[in-house]
C-alpha cells in the first residue's frame, strides 16, 4: 500500500530485449514480491524488433521520419548486429523477429502482458502468432541473453 492506501497492482515499465533492465533494477522481482503484475511496455523496442530494419532504414519508419523518440543513432552497428542475431534465433524457431521478442517477453510469468502497437492488421495478426511458441531451450535463452 502506498501512502494514499492504493494497493500497488501493476507496473508498466520498458521491457525487450534490447532493453533487459527490470531484470535487474528490481522492478520484476518488486512486482513478484507484491503478486502485481508487470505489462511490458514497447516490447518491441519502438519498431526495432518488428524487422522493418533488417535491410536498412525504410523512409516511412519512424527512424525514417526523424522520431524524436527513435533518433537514427540508436541503430548502430553494434545495435544491428544484436537484432540480426535475434532474427537467427527467430528464424531457427520458425517465427518472426517481432514473434521472437513478443514471445520472449511473454516467458517470464511476471510478465501478465504486453502493450505492442500495430499500424494494420496484418501486423496484429502476425504479432498475435507469438502465442503459439512461448517456450524458449536452455540454447536460445543463451544466445539471446548473448547478444
Amino acid at each position: 500500500m502506498n501512502a494514499r492506501q492504493v494497493p500497488l497492482v501493476l507496473q508498466q515499465p520498458l521491457y525487450n530485449l534490447l532493453d533487459r533492465s527490470i531484470e535487474t533494477n528490481g522492478v520484476l522481482q518488486g512486482a513478484q514480491d507484491r503478486g502485481a503484475g508487470v505489462i511490458s511496455f514497447s516490447p518491441l523496442a519502438q519498431g526495432l524488433l518488428s524487422g522493418k530494419y533488417a535491410l536498412g532504414i525504410p523512409a516511412d519508419s519512424r527512424i525514417g521520419k526523424g522520431s524524436h523518440y527513435l533518433p537514427e543513432q540508436v541503430l548502430n552497428d553494434s545495435q544491428h548486429a544484436r537484432i540480426q542475431s535475434f532474427e537467427n534465433v527467430a528464424a531457427r524457431r520458425g517465427q518472426t523477429l517481432s514473434q521472437l521478442a513478443l514471445s520472449w517477453t511473454l516467458r517470464d510469468p511476471r510478465i501478465t502482458s504486453v502493450l505492442a502497437g500495430v499500424s494494420t492488421p496484418e501486423q496484429l495478426m502476425e504479432n498475435l502468432q507469438a502465442l503459439a511458441n512461448l517456450e524458449f531451450n536452455a540454447e536460445e535463452l543463451v544466445q539471446l541473453a548473448d547478444a
